[in-house]
Parts: structure tokens; C-alpha cells; sequence
């Protein structure tokens, strides 16, 4: 069984909104949206989930993107409310 995205990381390296000071991957995103990884991967194929950019061959997600995304997502709901 793999640590859970808080466990493994330092409490000391935590940003406000209770994301790692560190880049995300896929499993990251998927534990932070309670989602399958697939689903992750689908809302990147879509254009539809948090922005990510590609190191080599792996996509990784900025902390801050990540948490300007839910903020948006939160806005467009209240608004459509």
C-alpha cells in the first residue's frame, strides 16, 4: 500500500489550501479529487481539469494552477447558482 499524499510529504513543505510544496503528478491529482487516475487522464486528453505541463514523458501539475483551478471551478458554480 503507498502513503497517502499528506503522510508522505513534509509537514514543513506545505502550502496554504493544504497542497505539497513540490510538483504533482496524476496519482497526486487523483487522490486530491478523490477520482480515479483515469479520470485524471481523461480530463487532460479533454482540456477539462487542472492545467498540467510535460517534463520528458511525464505530466506534472503546478500547486498554485492546481488551486487557481478550484477557484475558478468554485466561481463558475457559484455564478451558474
Amino acid at each position: 500500500m503507498t502513503p497517502s499524499l499528506l503522510e508522505e510529504t513534509d509537514s514543513r513543505a506545505i502550502l496554504r489550501h493544504g497542497l505539497p510544496d513540490r510538483y504533482l503528478d496524476a496519482d497526486d491529482i487523483a487522490v486530491i479529487f478523490k477520482v480515479p487516475k483515469e479520470t485524471v487522464y481523461q480530463w487532460r486528453k479533454k482540456r477539462i481539469g487542472p492545467p498540467g505541463f510535460r517534463i520528458g514523458r511525464y505530466i506534472r501539475y503546478d500547486p498554485a494552477d492546481v488551486s487557481a483551478y478550484v477557484a475558478q471551478r468554485k466561481s463558475a458554480d457559484h455564478d451558474a447558482a
